[in-house]
C-alpha cells in the first residue's frame, strides 16, 4: 500500500500514542503533541482518508481513532523503530539471566518468566526436541530392596530419572557392575538411536546378565528417554493480560486464560511460528488463526544449534502492543539463549 509521507507521519503518530494511552487519539492530539505543521482539520481529513482505506477504526461516532490489525501490520513493516536496549535495560536483564543454569529446559524456562517480567506481556516457550542430544551418562542406584533409581543425562546437561522395580536378590554391587556396563555400551549414542531395538541389540553385548535381571532397567532408559524427547511448555505472566483495558470483561480474559491453558495449543502455536530464518515473526490479531487470540498479537523467535532450530520463544498480549520493545528484548533474550546453550553443550 502507498501512503504519501504525511499519511504515513498521521498514522505513525496515531498508533504511538494509542499503543501508550489505550484512548482513541483525534485530530486536535495530533496537532498539539506532534509538530507535523498541520491544523487539525488537515489531520482531521487524513484521517478520514486513513480510515477508508482500512488503516483505522472509529470505536464509537465523534471519537477519535484507533489502529486497525491492518494499520499496525503497516505500522510493524515499514514505520516502527526497533529502538536498541538501554544500558540499564540489558544489565537488567543479564542481571535476570546470570543465574547458574546447569540444564537446558532450566535455561529456557528462566528465559520465558525474565520475557515476561520485562515486557509486562505473557511468556511462552517450548524445549528442544532432544533427539540428536547424546547420552552423557547412565547410573543405577538402590533405592531399597526391590527398588532402584535410573538416571540419565545427556550432553546438554539434561537430567532424567525414574523410579524402577528390580528383584529384591539384586544387590547395590551389582547395580555398580550393571552401571559401567551400560555406560560402556550405550554412551555416546544419540537418543534417536536408542529405541527398544538398540537398546535390546546392547543387551545381547550384556550376555552375561539374565535378561530378567537387566530387562526392568532398560525399560526405565526407555521411558527416560521418551520423557526427554517430548517438548515441555513454558508459561509465564498468563494473568498480565488482566492489566490491559482491551480484556477489562470477564468473559474476554477468561477466553484468553482458558486457551493458554493448554499446553498442546501453546506447544503448537509455537511449533507452527519456528522459524529458520533467524528472523522474528509478528502475527497481529486477525492474523492469527485461533478465535480466541484474533484480539492479540504473537511475537515469536526461534532459538537454535548451529544452523539447527531447537526450540521457539513467543510473547502473547493485546494488538495494542509495545511492539518496539518486545521485538528488541526479544531479539537480545534469544541471543543469550543461544549462547547459553553453547556454554552447557561445550561443558557437557
Amino acid at each position: 500500500m502507498l501512503l504519501d509521507d504525511r499519511k504515513l507521519k498521521i498514522l505513525q503518530a496515531i498508533i504511538d500514542d494509542y499503543i501508550y494511552s489505550a484512548e482513541p487519539v483525534g485530530s486536535r492530539t495530533i496537532a498539539k503533541k506532534h509538530e507535523l505543521g498541520l491544523s487539525s482539520a488537515t489531520i482531521r481529513n487524513e484521517m478520514a482518508d486513513l480510515e477508508e482505506m482500512g488503516l483505522l477504526e472509529q470505536p464509537y461516532t465523534s471519537a477519535g481513532r484507533v489502529p486497525s490489525d491492518k494499520g499496525y501490520r503497516l505500522y510493524v513493516d515499514q514505520l516502527m523503530k526497533i529502538n536498541e536496549l538501554t544500558e540499564s535495560e540489558i544489565e537488567k536483564i543479564r542481571s535476570d539471566m546470570n543465574i547458574r543454569i546447569n540444564e537446558l529446559s532450566q535455561l529456557i524456562r528462566n528465559a520465558s518468566a525474565v520475557m515476561s517480567r520485562f515486557t509486562k506481556y505473557t511468556s511462552m516457550a517450548i524445549t528442544p526436541h532432544m533427539k540428536r542430544s547424546v547420552l552423557k551418562a547412565v547410573q543405577v542406584v538402590p533405592i531399597e530392596p526391590g527398588k532402584a533409581l535410573v538416571i540419565i543425562v545427556t550432553d546438554a546437561n539434561v537430567v532424567r530419572n525414574n523410579l524402577i522395580r528390580i528383584p529384591e536378590s539384586i544387590t547395590p554391587d551389582f547395580l555398580i557392575q550393571i552401571s559401567n556396563m551400560l555406560n560402556e555400551q550405550l554412551k555416546g549414542f544419540t537418543l534417536e538411536m536408542l529405541k527398544s531395538d538398540i537398546l535390546n541389540e546392547k543387551f545381547e553385548k550384556l550376555n552375561s546378565l539374565p535378561y530378567g535381571l537387566i530387562k526392568p532397567i532398560l525399560d526405565g532408559i526407555e521411558d527416560l528417554i521418551k520423557t526427554i524427547d517430548k517438548p515441555e511448555v513454558y508459561l509465564e505472566g498468563a494473568t498480565n493480560i488482566l492489566n490491559f483495558p482491551e480484556f477489562k470483561e470477564v468473559d474476554k480474559a477468561k477466553e484468553f486464560l482458558n486457551i493458554l491453558d493448554e499446553k498442546k495449543f501453546v506447544s503448537d502455536l509455537l511449533t507452527n511460528n519456528s522459524n529458520i530464518n533467524n528472523e522474528i515473526i509478528i502475527h497481529i490479531g486477525n492474523e492469527n488463526a485461533i478465535e480466541g487470540i484474533k484480539d492479540c498479537s504473537l511475537v515469536t523467535a526461534s532459538y537454535s544449534v548451529g544452523n539447527h532450530v531447537i526450540g521457539t520463544i513467543g510473547i502473547i498480549g493485546p494488538t495494542r502492543m509495545e511492539y518496539s520493545k518486545v521485538v528488541s528484548s526479544m531479539n537480545y533474550i534469544r541471543n543469550k539463549i543461544n549462547q547459553e546453550i553453547l556454554k552447557l553443550l561445550d561443558n557437557g
